[in-house]
């Protein structure tokens, strides 16, 4: 039996825990770092494997990193397991951390016959958009000796190379004084107002800024009471950029608008987070060609994509990643149209026969790229060396 053979074997056996991970953490979604039973349930099924374990790492409680193999090619396979707040698994993290443990689990049972060391990397909190688990992982030297990183993503279609720009997540807040909005509104400090004015003054930014750019961002509190000048508000916001260094420019430009609001109405302004942002995502397009193939014979096809679907733009901490070591972030189709990531109906198509399809055929696909890339002497080789 050769290598991927064996591998596909190994799935079947199993292929039940795997899709069943899928659904547990379908019906029990968690907010980013707060996945205790994610966590668990994924650090579980490796150890029940034979995986070597470690929970709680990096000093993030609901990380971990689980190693099996002992060849010279260390290949990580990245696992996400957080929800959105009130729509659940609408980016079908469920799926991704079920892929990852049924290809590492998989590639698991070649790694000593072609030379692999397989890493699976729990990484929580992508959703949070600004110093999220791939981000602080990387910094802790939880990817230390990888010499290569995966991960699969659901989407409507299927596409290897999805447009993934950098990203910055941030928020902020107003303070200024309360008074009675009738008897004494002279007295107060409006930092409703002051949001106000930043707010009117992004939607006039808008018209000078780069098409790939992207800003959106919601009010988190905007006041007490209407007989109240509010004192205290906040907000959420996201800026994006093709690139990190665009995003750095476009971050400047909002952040102006925000400090327009403090100006015009006195009150104080704080920004909080945006210091440690998403990179966009850096391709390694011979990996992403083993994968295509391997994906392929798996059972997946990959449409001609139209205008539409080219145009799609999204981020992730996956990016950072790639910027440290060769990574590939293909999505995977579940046929969802019209419903897309992010929206309630996605939600649902996640652990559906389809969403099931995808996370068979999307672990072993994983599991046979990266049995493939240690038996690939060249490109273990360059992995490998970095050269």
């Amino acid at each position: 039996m050769d290598a991927k053979a064996g591998a596909k074997e190994r799935f079947r056996e199993v292929e039940k825990t795997v899709l069943d991970l899928s659904h547990r953490i379908h019906a029990r979604p968690e907010l980013g770092f707060e996945e205790e039973n994610a966590s668990r349930w994924l650090a579980e099924a490796l150890d029940a494997a034979g995986f070597e374990v470690q929970l709680g790492v990096c000093d993030l409680p609901t990380a971990f990193t689980a190693r099996a193999g002992h060849g010279p090619l260390h290949v990580a396979i990245c696992a996400e397991y957080d929800s959105l707040p009130g729509i659940g698994h609408a980016c079908g993290h469920n799926m991704i951390a079920a892929m990852a443990i049924g290809a590492g689990i998989a590639a698991a049972k070649a790694a000593d016959e072609v030379g692999l060391t397989v890493h699976v990397i729990g990484t929580p909190a992508e959703e949070v958009g600004n110093a999220s688990g791939k981000v602080l992982m990387l910094e802790r030297g939880a990817f230390a000796g990888i010499h290569a990183a995966m991960m699969v993503h659901p989407a409507p279609v299927e596409m290897i190379e999805a447009h993934l720009i950098a990203a910055s997540m941030f928020d902020v807040h107003y303070t200024g004084k309360e008074a009675h909005a009738a008897a004494f509104p002279e007295l107060g400090i409006n930092a409703a107002d002051a949001l106000t004015v930043a707010q009117t003054a992004i939607g006039l930014l808008r018209q000078h800024l780069k098409q790939t750019d992207r800003v959106h961002g919601i009010v988190t509190h905007g006041g007490d009471a209407p007989n109240v000048v509010p004192a205290h508000t906040s907000a959420k916001y996201i800026v994006r950029g093709e690139n990190l260094k665009e995003l750095e420019d476009v971050r400047t430009k909002v952040y102006r608008c925000f400090e327009a609001g403090a100006t015009a109405t006195g009150a104080k302004l704080e920004i909080r987070g945006g210091d440690k942002p998403f990179a966009e995502m850096r391709f390694d397009h011979e990996m992403n060609r083993i994968y295509k193939r391997n994906a392929e014979a798996a059972g997946r096809t990959f449409p001609e994509l139209g205008p539409e679907m080219q145009k799609v733009t999204a981020s992730t901490d996956m990016g950072n990643v790639s910027h440290a070591i060769p990574s590939i972030h293909p999505m995977i189709g579940i046929s969802s149209l019209p419903a897309v990531n992010h929206q309630p109906e996605f939600t649902a198509h996640c652990v559906t026969q389809e969403a099931d399809r995808a996370v068979r055929e999307g672990a072993l696909a994983m599991a046979w790229t990266a049995i493939e890339m240690a038996e690939d002497v060249k490109l273990s080789e360059r992995l490998r060396t970095g050269s």
